[in-house]
């Protein structure tokens, strides 16, 4: 295979962002169905934010996973 047509990530890294991806949606759904006017209340405060910043954590652990076994990687 030639260098040109090799991906930066390997399978699982992609499937990692993609759930990091989904986990970042989740918390700002979760901040838009706060209840409180401007979204002052717990979710929208709190547990949003902090599903985000979870969201992110695993973006870049999705950046930095390397799989012994992938070929691609190496």
């Amino acid at each position: 295979m030639s260098d040109k047509n090799k991906f930066a990530f390997g399978k699982t890294n992609y499937i990692i962002m993609i759930g990091g991806v989904l986990v970042i949606l989740l918390g700002f759904v979760i901040m838009a169905s706060d209840s409180e006017p401007y979204g002052f209340g717990f979710l929208g405060l709190t547990l949003g934010p902090i599903v985000v910043m979870l969201g992110f954590l695993i973006q870049f652990v999705a950046i930095f996973y390397t799989d012994k076994k992938d070929p691609a990687n190496k």
